[in-house]
């Protein structure tokens, strides 16, 4: 079990020697009061479930992290900060990929999540309106909010990951999801690099000609069962073996929504959505280094922190 000093202090040395592998951002007006990887640091420290809301997270740094930080500006001015350093975040997500050698993985497990931000049966179109809009998930029924695709490993580093609005159906969010992985663009570099190992996914990513286009067009192999009333059916204990490996990521999803309070967002702005969400996932893949370091397993982070 770490203190938070201890923690901290990590984290900054991991995202600091990060930062300074990059070439300088000039940015106009006056210069900041926290840099970079200050920024980057606290933003990812906040989402650890302990803190319920940015209020509550700005309080614990204004009293207890003063000393670490001692140029913190004011809640509204660091909010900014971390939504002005999004793809940062993104990139370091990505970063931590590679430290954790997780491209070399035999496979991935790829699958989708629903991500409500507000309540469906409330009145009125919310913040986000245009961009959220109702879906249905088999876990918490009709939702208002995006669907998260994740694509994890089977250690459980989430190697890439994003999200459309919640009506979007798994292929057309995956054919999005490869052809970015086959072909970057450096606005939406959380997806990943392109992985030439198969794709372990449950029967939405079904399609015969969408499996066959995604591996001609991006390289991306797709393994998931058939339907049962399929003319070559796999056996009972080929499913059971198919949903075991691709149990990983109904973990890494318990970790984002719960240890890490993705459940609790409700976003007012997009860009809000995204550096948070990055936070997180850049938290998860921390979590993972940080135990491995310390030769612990490596998806155990309930005991990790000491508060």
């Amino acid at each position: 079990m770490l203190d938070v000093d201890t923690f901290l202090t990590t984290l900054y040395v991991i995202v600091d020697d990060f930062c300074h592998s990059r070439p300088p951002k000039r940015r106009p007006g006056p210069k900041a009061s926290l840099s970079s990887s200050e920024v980057l640091t606290l933003a990812i420290f906040a989402r650890w479930s302990r803190f319920d809301s940015e209020r509550d997270f700005y309080r614990y740094a204004d009293t207890k992290l003063r000393d670490a930080f001692p140029t913190l500006p004011e809640r509204s001015q660091f909010n900014r900060s971390v939504r002005s350093h999004v793809d940062l975040i993104e990139a370091f997500v990505l970063h931590l990929v590679t430290l954790l050698q997780a491209p070399k993985c035999p496979y991935q497990a790829l699958d989708s999540s629903a991500m409500p931000v507000r309540d469906a049966k409330r009145r009125g179109h919310g913040w986000l309106a245009g961009q959220a809009d109702i879906g249905w998930s088999n876990s918490i029924g009709w939702y208002e909010g995006f669907s998260l695709l994740t694509a994890v490993d089977p250690t459980g580093v989430i190697t890439g990951f994003c999200f459309g609005c919640a009506s979007s159906a798994d292929q057309p969010l995956a054919e999005t999801f490869f052809a970015l992985r086959a072909r970057p663009n450096p606005r939406l570099g959380s997806v990943g690099s392109l992985c030439r190992c198969p794709h372990i996914a449950d029967k939405g990513f079904e399609g015969a000609e969408n499996h066959r286009r995604w591996l001609e067009c991006y390289g991306a192999r797709i393994i998931h069962p058939p339907k049962r009333n399929a003319k070559k059916p796999w056996s009972k204990p080929l499913r059971r073996w198919v949903a075991g490996i691709r149990q990983i990521i109904e973990t890494v999803y318990d970790k984002l929504f719960n240890t890490f309070g993705l459940w609790r967002e409700r976003p007012h702005e997009l860009e809000g959505l995204r550096g948070r969400l990055a936070a997180r996932v850049a938290l998860h893949n921390f979590c993972i280094w940080l135990n491995e370091q310390l030769g612990r397993p490596r998806l155990k982070f309930a005991d990790l922190m000491g508060w």
